[in-house]
């Protein structure tokens, strides 16, 4: 059974830097993509970033780009979404996902197992 676990998550200020993590178990995480999603209250689930099986290919929202960076380790099965420069529009609920293929997509439906979530909350 494949488990997504992120942790990282905390309230900062503007302007502050966090890291989250993603530790998968349960499949070859260094075969798939993985990508990096956040859903604000009362709005709909976003796209953030994704980063292709081997790492060297990544994709940004335009709202994150220059701000934050994924990663991924991959004999510790482990990816990280550097967050710095936050800002209160970044607070959400972040959750990483596997993906079914290699390379990274913005389609969710290629996302077929989710973590639980981390909470990050950004003050003014």
């Amino acid at each position: 059974q494949v488990q997504l676990v992120e942790s990282g998550g905390g309230l900062v200020q503007a302007g502050d830097s966090l890291r989250l993590s993603c530790v998968a178990t349960g499949r070859d995480f260094s075969r798939y993509a993985m990508a990096w999603w956040r859903q604000a209250p009362g709005k709909e689930r976003e796209f953030v970033a994704a980063v292709s099986w081997s790492g060297d290919v990544a994709d940004y929202v335009a709202s994150v780009k220059g701000r934050f960076t994924i990663s991924r380790d991959n004999p510790k099965n482990t990816a990280y979404l550097q967050m710095n420069s936050l800002k209160p529009e970044d607070t959400a609920v972040y959750y990483c996902a596997l993906g079914s293929g290699s390379y990274s997509t913005r389609s969710s439906y290629q996302y077929k197992y989710w973590g639980q979530g981390t909470q990050v909350t950004v003050s003014s």
